[in-house]
């Protein structure tokens, strides 16, 4: 079979390196696709968000599955449009993509079907968001309520930075992303990553994971992208995981289908471990990146049937669960991300990057590619602001970690910057 993803990052890359190991796929397409993901499969120059292209490519090429990767263009329907003619999509329709794509929809949704979150306010009024946040104790987390790159979310320290960030906010600091505002209470406690397949019945559980969204070490500077990642995250214990598939998972797809919107694809549910058990942070309708790549390189098994099986729907509950037996068997893994100096503010493009092969010759290393390119020369440069993603794999989640380092170190990039202490709660549990 052969199959077309959708994107270009590190997320994609990870997908797209995974897929092509099935004995089921013949030929991975990409678009637009990457120097790397060019490696693995032809590259069509159509972006994500351009969807009489992508439906164009899709007629062009006939692929048998179709993986959409980012938020966006599922937030603008490429998965209706697909599957309205005739293709199996990985991926959410329009309808449940507003889990990601609203803030306001995801929270509102979560109250009425009573899954655990944090108190909110939707705003459209600054006056009102203001008064709203003398009843909240600091800090003070105000959210736009669409789709900012992930930049949407500001933590303010004091009720004075928060009102600020409100009118800020709401007078356009994000675009039409911010024309509505969602102010929630701050959670205490600790978070992690679960990711459910699902057909829109059935569901799959993958390993929990934890992100490290904080650019510096000792979770401070400013929030990016995710500077690392890891699995599994010993946080979530089995009976956490199977609280948060009683809890959130499993109530929230029952209501998208009994509401006649079923979701397909893999439903991204970022948590606060509080002390009144596990709240959502968030929804994405997507694989988070750099979670994605960890959970790529930990699962043993071939991905593709149960990616196929989320697209098409109709399976037994016992079939679907089998077609990824070896789950709680996953190899512990991390990811360290490589990132051009400055990020996430103002930084430069074009500085060229050595020694990378080399690196990914490491036992247990994969390096995905998020912001490359390559110049006149045919050096491989940085072209975006997270730029690799140096993954891998160990008999244990040290020696996963390890194996970054070695791996980073090994890398000759002198602009490139990353955070040295990624997986510290795990390790400082062990």
């Amino acid at each position: 079979m052969n199959i077309l993803i959708i994107g270009s990052g590190g997320r994609e890359h990870a997908l797209a390196w995974k897929i092509a190991q099935s004995p089921l796929v013949d030929t991975v397409w990409s678009a637009p696709g990457s120097v790397a993901l060019d490696q693995i499969g032809p590259c069509f120059d159509v972006q994500p968000d351009d969807l009489e292209g992508l439906q164009a490519l899709a007629l062009q090429l006939e692929p048998d599955l179709i993986v959409i990767g980012p938020e966006a263009p599922l937030a603008l329907g490429a998965a209706d449009m697909l599957r309205a003619r005739g293709f199996d999509v990985f991926g959410p329709n329009k309808e449940p993509a507003q889990l990601e794509a609203s803030k306001g929809f995801s929270k509102d949704l979560m109250a009425k079907l009573g899954v655990p979150t944090a108190a909110y306010g939707r705003f459209t009024d600054a006056g009102k968001a203001k008064a709203f946040l003398d009843t909240l104790d600091a800090p003070y987390v105000l959210k736009a309520d669409g789709l900012a790159a992930g930049k949407g979310v500001v933590i303010a320290p004091t009720l004075e930075e928060a009102k600020a960030e409100a009118e800020e906010m709401l007078s356009g600091k994000f675009g039409d992303a911010s024309a509505e505002l969602v102010i929630e209470e701050f959670m205490h406690g600790e978070e992690a990553s679960v990711f459910v397949l699902t057909d829109g019945v059935n569901r799959i559980t993958l390993p929990a994971c934890q992100d490290h969204k904080r650019l510096l070490d000792h979770d401070e500077g400013p929030n990016t992208g995710g500077m690392g990642a890891y699995c599994p995250a010993p946080v979530m214990t089995p009976e956490l995981m199977a609280q948060v598939d009683e809890e959130i998972a499993a109530p929230m797809l029952d209501g998208l289908n009994q509401a006649g919107h079923p979701y397909q694809g893999v439903l991204y549910i970022g948590l606060m471990i509080t002390a009144e058990g596990p709240k959502v942070v968030e929804f994405n309708v997507r694989f988070g990146d750099p979670e994605c790549q960890v959970l790529m390189a930990s699962l043993l098994d071939d991905i593709v049937p149960v990616l196929l099986a989320c697209a098409t729907g109709g399976m037994p509950e016992n079939d679907f669960k089998s077609l990824l037996p070896v789950v709680d068997q996953a190899r512990p893994a991390a990811s360290v991300v490589l990132a051009t100096r400055g990020y996430p503010g103002a930084y430069e493009k074009g500085s060229v990057i050595k020694n990378v092969k080399a690196a990914g010759d490491i036992n247990g290393v994969t390096i995905f590619h998020a912001g490359t390119g390559t110049n006149d020369a045919g050096d491989l440069i940085a072209t975006g602001g997270r730029v690799l993603n140096v993954t891998a794999v160990g008999d244990d989640l040290k020696q996963a970690v390890e194996r970054c380092y070695k791996a980073v170190d090994a890398i000759d990039w002198p602009e490139g910057v990353c955070r040295r202490d990624i997986a510290w709660r795990a390790l400082n549990r062990e």
